[in-house]
């Protein structure tokens, strides 16, 4: 990730259009984060993990009895 300013962002839109396509990028403006460039790749798997949450290690359990 990197942090760059407003006026930056505005002078190099196109260098940074091709950065944020792989990595997020915080623009700020005197001093503060307003907003994130996320790579669209990165954004979908933050989508799908708030869904169904992290399955990293359970067991699902295929035996068990279905209504």
């Amino acid at each position: 990730m990197c942090t760059i300013t407003a006026t930056e962002f505005k002078e190099n839109f196109g260098k940074y259009m091709k950065l944020g396509q792989k990595e997020e990028i915080d623009v700020t403006h005197r001093g503060d984060v307003i907003f994130t460039i996320v790579p669209k790749k990165e954004r979908l798997k933050k989508e799908w993990a708030s869904i169904f949450g992290s399955l990293k290690g359970e067991i699902i359990d295929d035996d068990v009895d279905r209504e």
